[in-house]
C-alpha cells in the first residue's frame, strides 16, 4: 500500500513513524513534512490546505491512501476534495469536521444524540457572555467557537481574564465546570462501525503541577490503569456510537477519528470537546503500542470496511510522550534556535523522537514553532517509560527550551482516582 500523509506537525511525524513500520506499507510519502518525517517519507512540496494540489499529487503519486492529519485542512474540505479524485482518505469531510469546527455544532450534535455534556450557553455579544458567566460562576469555561488550535480554551477563575478571552472571539460557548481527571479517547469510525483506541491521557498546562496557560498539549501516556474497567465499553455505548449514528441521521455521516476529550466527573463520564482527527501528543503514546498494522485501521475506516478488521491489539507495555517547548511557548516562542542532541536521544532503548516546530537553516536544524518536538518511550511499565522518556529529554539541547518534569507522575505514583 502506498500512503499519503498530508501535515507538518508531531501528530504526522507520529502517523509517518507508524506506517514506515507496518509491513503492509510498500512507499510512504508527506506534504509537505518536517525534517523528521523526511527521514522515514518523501516529502513533497505541496500546500496542505489545497484540496486541489494534494488531490493532484496523491494523484500522479498513484497513492492508494490519503492520511489528512491536521484539523484545518479537514474544515477546509481537503478530505473531500481528495475522495472527489476517486483516491480512498481518512479523514472526515468539510461538513463532518464542523464537529471540532464549531463548538455550538458540536453542543448540538450531542444533544441530538443524547450524549452526556456540559451545560453551556452559546455567546455572541458582551451581554449574553455576562450573563452565561455569571449563571455558571467560576472556574469559568470560555471556549472559542471555531478551530484555535488546542489554545481556544481558557480555564480561569478570574471573571475579567473570562470576559477578556471572550471578547478576543466573533463567538464563544461558555460551559460549566466539569471536575475530575480528564482522559482521551479515540475512536476509528466508517460511519458506521466504530473501533474505540486504548484510552490516554494528556496534560494541557504549559507547566509543573498544571501551572499556566493552557497549550497544545505538553505530554501524554498511555494506558491509564487508574480509570474504570468499563471506561471504553461505557463511552463507546453513551458517546462514541451514538455521535456517530447522529451524524449519519444528520446526512453528514463521519468518518475518519472521531476523539472524545472526557471529563470523570463525580456525576460520571462528560463530553468536554469533540476533536476530528488524532490528537497531538497523545497519539505519539498510543501509536507506539498498537500491534494492529495501521494502515488496516486507517484503509478500513476510509473505504467503508472497517468491520473486517477487528478490534485493536496492544502491546502490553505503557508509553510516555513528553513535549519540548521553545522558549516563550505558549505566548510567543522564539524560532531559530539550534537543536542538538536528537540523534543520542533517538538511539536510546524504547525511545522515538518526534518533529513538531522544526526547520532546516543552512543546513542546521532550528526551532521553527511553539511546540518543537516531543520523546516518546516504551516501556514495560509506566515507571521504565518515563524514565526513558526523559533519559532522551536530558540529552536534547534548545537554549531557553522548557518541558514539564511531571508527565505521569502522579499515575507512576498512583495518586490519581477516577
Amino acid at each position: 500500500m502506498k500512503t499519503l500523509v498530508i501535515g507538518t506537525g508531531g501528530r504526522e511525524h507520529a502517523l509517518a513513524l507508524a506506517l514506515s513500520r507496518d509491513p503492509q506499507v510498500t512507499e510512504v510519502h508527506a506534504a509537505p513534512g518536517n525534517p523528521g518525517i523526511a527521514a522515514v517519507a518523501t516529502l513533497h512540496d505541496v500546500d496542505p490546505m489545497d484540496g486541489a494540489q494534494v488531490a493532484d499529487l496523491a494523484t500522479s503519486l498513484g497513492v492508494d491512501l490519503v492520511v489528512v492529519g491536521p484539523e484545518a485542512p479537514l474544515v477546509a474540505g481537503v478530505a473531500d476534495a481528495v475522495r472527489a479524485a476517486g483516491i480512498a482518505c481518512f479523514g472526515p469531510s468539510k461538513e463532518a469536521a464542523q464537529l471540532e469546527g464549531s463548538k455550538a455544532f458540536a453542543k448540538q450534535v450531542m444533544a441530538g444524540a443524547e450524549v452526556p455534556t456540559a451545560l453551556a450557553h452559546v455567546c455572541e455579544t458582551p451581554e449574553q457572555v455576562v450573563a452565561a458567566l455569571d449563571a455558571f460562576g467560576p472556574p469559568y469555561v470560555v471556549k472559542d467557537d471555531a478551530l484555535a488550535a488546542g489554545k481556544g480554551v481558557v480555564v480561569t477563575d478570574d471573571r475579567q481574564a473570562a470576559i477578556d478571552h471572550a471578547a478576543a472571539c466573533d463567538r464563544v460557548v461558555i460551559e460549566e465546570f466539569l471536575d475530575g481527571p480528564e482522559v482521551s479517547l479515540f475512536a476509528i469510525t466508517d460511519g458506521e462501525t466504530v473501533l474505540p483506541l486504548q484510552p490516554a491521557q494528556d496534560f494541557k498546562r504549559a507547566y509543573d503541577r498544571d501551572a499556566g496557560p493552557n497549550t497544545g498539549g505538553m505530554g501524554a501516556y498511555t494506558p491509564l490503569d487508574w480509570t474504570p474497567d468499563d471506561l471504553v465499553a461505557e463511552v463507546s455505548r453513551r458517546v462514541l456510537v451514538p455521535t456517530v449514528q447522529e451524524m449519519a441521521r444528520r446526512g453528514t455521516p463521519f468518518q475518519g477519528l472521531l476523539y472524545a476529550g472526557l471529563a470523570l466527573t463525580s456525576r460520571g463520564v462528560r463530553v468536554i470537546e469533540f476533536n476530528a482527527r488524532f490528537g497531538d501528543p497523545e497519539t505519539q503514546s498510543i501509536l507506539s503500542l498498537l500491534k494492529t498494522p495501521l494502515s488496516a485501521l486507517l484503509h478500513g475506516a476510509a473505504t467503508g470496511d472497517l468491520a473486517a478488521v477487528g478490534l485493536p491489539q496492544w502491546e502490553r507495555a505503557s508509553s510516555v510522550t513528553v513535549v519540548v517547548a521553545a522558549e516563550g511557548y505558549p505566548e510567543a516562542p522564539v524560532k531559530g534556535d539550534a537543536i542538538e542532541g536528537l540523534d543520542a536521544a533517538n538511539a536510546l532503548e524504547g525511545v522515538d523522537v518526534i518533529h513538531a516546530g522544526t526547520a532546516v537553516v543552512d543546513g542546521r536544524l532550528v526551532t521553527a514553532g511553539g511546540r518543537v518536538l516531543s520523546v516518546t518511550a516504551v516501556g514495560a511499565d509506566l515507571a521504565e517509560a518515563r524514565r526513558r522518556a526523559y533519559a532522551g529529554i536530558d540529552l536534547i539541547d534548545i537554549r531557553g527550551a522548557h518541558h514539564r518534569t511531571d508527565i505521569a507522575l502522579a499515575a507512576e505514583q498512583g495518586t490519581i482516582e477516577p
